[in-house]
């Protein structure tokens, strides 16, 4: 894809917000300007600064400040950021549009609950909130797709056990990685024991949809926004463009037998029930949209498996059974009970999709690892904080990956105390490091390329900024 882009430079007035008072915000005008220009996109002072002040504050939560200048370290970010997404552009990498809508919500809804209200929201940012939703969706899908094209470059980079051990011993015992306090333990879940009359309630409101759209009494849009729980929905269920292999395999054989106007049967895929609507096909591309609908509980279904669980919880603890031999008994988690119920990190490698098979899988966990996959961990880690070793938890209600609702108790099994990493006993963290280290290389000599062949122009005043790569001065 070629385009001609025109580019124009200039200072823009704009009016920001500065800081609380006790009593009010007040406002104050201040000349913002573009600093850089990236092919055919810019970056705003403002963009940086409150970038920087992002950078800030994310540091000082993990406990450290960078020794470079937050603004300098800002731009070069938002630099490569740009640089990513105008390669995307021109590659025709694609993202799930959907997933960035549902981020969006997410994240508005999170700002009205602090705010009270939408009004209250509209009044801080100063602006309507459809304006803020789509100023924040130009963001999100900034972000997307340089995250999608970077991924497109260095996702499929491996890593094979001989790299492995060239990386450490190679590498400067004094650099050595000291790894942090980490966590072994085990898990016991269960499904509500009603799931399958919940399914049978969540199939039989989509075939009352299906028959409504398909005798003309209602349109699938209308149904999408008031029913569907994807993030389509406020969209009518309607997804971008997209190849069948972007969709989950039950999803996309239902989609490819479609003829455009037709609406499939219910669909069963990890994350739902759905109902399907081609509406229309061009080349490799599929043009659909969905009703997206998962099972729901009562609140006494819920708290039935929780019951269970405290009773098994209460046997384990005096004696009666032992956690493998009651994981192996009552866990409805298939990848856990086999093996004494301990977690490992396999299921979040493969969701995140860098398992490749040759990888090892690790059962040691720090803090920080409870947030991949997704935060669905994080109730996992504020129940493990309560425990010493060999004790179990209470039971709790959490989500799976999949959005399902699950209830379960934890045992810490073990706490691995602050080291300096060895090949022996940290090979997954090590080996982490060297795919990182071959990864970056690999983008970086990319990237070097790409900086040469874009147009980019950085402000004058910004040029004698400190940045890693020397290579954006040109």
């Amino acid at each position: 894809m070629i385009r001609k882009i025109v580019l124009s430079i200039a200072a823009i007035a704009i009016i920001l917000v500065s800081g609380n008072s006790v009593s009010a915000q007040r406002r104050q005008v201040m000349l913002d300007k573009v600093v850089a220009v990236v092919g055919g996109s810019s970056i705003l002072y403002s963009e940086v600064r409150e970038y920087a002040d992002a950078l800030v504050a994310q540091q000082r939560q993990m406990g450290y400040t960078s020794e470079r200048d937050p603004m300098h370290e800002a731009l070069e970010a938002l630099l490569e950021q740009k640089l990513l997404y105008n390669q995307a552009l021109l590659d025709s990498v694609e993202i799930n549009k959907s997933e960035v809508t549902t981020r969006i919500e997410a994240y508005l809804q999170t700002l009205i609950e602090e705010a009270g209200s939408i009004q209250e929201l509209e009044t801080r940012q100063h602006m309507p909130i459809f304006n803020y939703r789509e100023m924040l969706r130009a963001r999100y899908e900034e972000q997307a797709y340089a995250q999608a094209m970077q991924m497109d470059l260095v996702g499929k980079v491996t890593i094979v056990p001989g790299e492995v051990e060239r990386f450490y011993r190679n590498i400067d015992k004094d650099s050595l990685p000291m790894i942090g306090e980490q966590y072994v333990y085990a898990q016991i879940t269960k499904f509500p024991a009603s799931m399958q009359e919940a399914k049978q309630r969540t199939k039989e409101r989509l075939l009352d949809m299906r028959q409504r759209i398909v005798t003309g009494e209602t349109k699938f849009s209308v149904l999408a926004r008031m029913y569907s729980v994807d993030g389509s929905a406020m969209y009518g269920g309607e997804m971008q463009p997209a190849p069948s292999s972007m969709y989950v395999r039950p999803f996309a054989e239902a989609l490819e037998k479609l003829k455009p106007g037709q609406v499939s049967e219910i669909v069963e895929t990890e994350f739902g029930f759905h109902i399907i609507e081609l509406i229309d096909k061009r080349g490799e591309l599929y043009h659909c949209r969905h009703i997206l609908l998962r099972p729901t509980f009562t609140h006494e279904e819920l708290l039935q498996p929780a019951r269970e669980l405290d009773s098994i919880a209460r046997l384990i603890r005096c004696d009666s059974i032992s956690f493998s031999d009651a994981a192996l008994r009552f866990s409805d988690d298939a990848s856990t009970k086999m093996n004494g119920g301990i977690v490992s990190n396999h299921d979040i490698l493969t969701r995140m999709g860098v398992y490749d098979g040759a990888r090892q899988t690790a059962t040691r966990f720090l803090k920080e690892d409870f947030g991949m996959d997704g935060g669905k961990a994080l109730e996992d880690y504020n129940a493990l904080m309560r425990l010493k070793v060999g004790e179990v938890s209470d039971s709790f209600q959490t989500m799976d990956y999949k959005g399902n609702y699950i209830s379960k108790i934890v045992m810490l099994v073990e706490i691995i105390p602050p080291h300096i990493a060895s090949l022996k006993d940290d090979y997954v963290r090590l080996e982490e490091m060297a795919l990182m280290q071959k990864r970056e290389k690999i983008f970086k000599e990319w990237l070097d390329k790409k900086i040469e062949s874009m147009y980019i122009y950085i402000d004058p005043e910004c040029r004698t900024w400190e940045f890693k790569n020397k290579k954006w001065i040109k």
